[in-house]
């Protein structure tokens, strides 16, 4: 099976461009995303989209949006000027989505997922000054200075099979959940 799904940023520019009988349109862009190891660089991969997805791809994304791709990865060779052939990998995109901030990106960019956790911590610190006034004695109460005494809940034991175990001949492969 050949499937690939990768995160990356847009480093060039999605491009349209149609096969020669001018029906069929294809999406090219560059993306990047970390190496194997923190101190690998940077790899950069070819995306193609086919059809209408070419169109979304086109319309949609931009160089330094960061996107998470699902496709399959495919080798092409192209006979060099040098006289030898390059394999080079690209991703064969059948799905994309925008998941924020390009890849290296500082804290300080604006975006409005970020900002929407922001009104929230205000709310908890306005009813903290009204709620503390009642923790003082809670502290206090004997419930939290004594300490309950504990004891594990009763597990039932597990009741041992009657029947014999059953042979290889015997067995259900429909229970094994695959």
């Amino acid at each position: 099976m050949n499937s690939c799904v990768l995160i990356a940023e847009i480093t060039k520019a999605p491009e349209l461009r149609y096969t020669q009988d001018g029906k069929t349109p294809l999406a090219e862009m560059i993306v990047k995303f970390p190496g194997l190891r923190a101190e690998d660089p940077m790899e950069t991969l070819k995306v193609v989209g086919w059809g209408n997805l070419a169109q979304q791809i086109q319309e949609q994304y931009h160089e330094g949006d960061q996107v998470a791709l699902e496709g399959r990865l495919s080798m092409t060779t192209l006979d060099r000027p040098e006289g030898f052939k390059e394999k080079r990998a690209e991703l064969i995109v059948s799905r994309i989505h925008p998941i924020g901030l390009p890849l290296g990106a500082s804290a300080g960019r604006s975006v409005s997922a970020p900002t929407s956790p922001a009104p929230t911590s205000p709310a908890p610190t306005s009813p903290a000054p009204t709620s503390s006034v009642p923790a003082s004695p809670a502290p206090t109460s004997p419930v939290e200075t004594s300490p309950a005494p504990t004891s594990p809940a009763p597990v039932p034991s597990p009741q041992p099979h009657s029947e014999a175990p059953a042979g290889p001949d015997e067995l259900n492969y429909d229970d094994i959940p695959f």
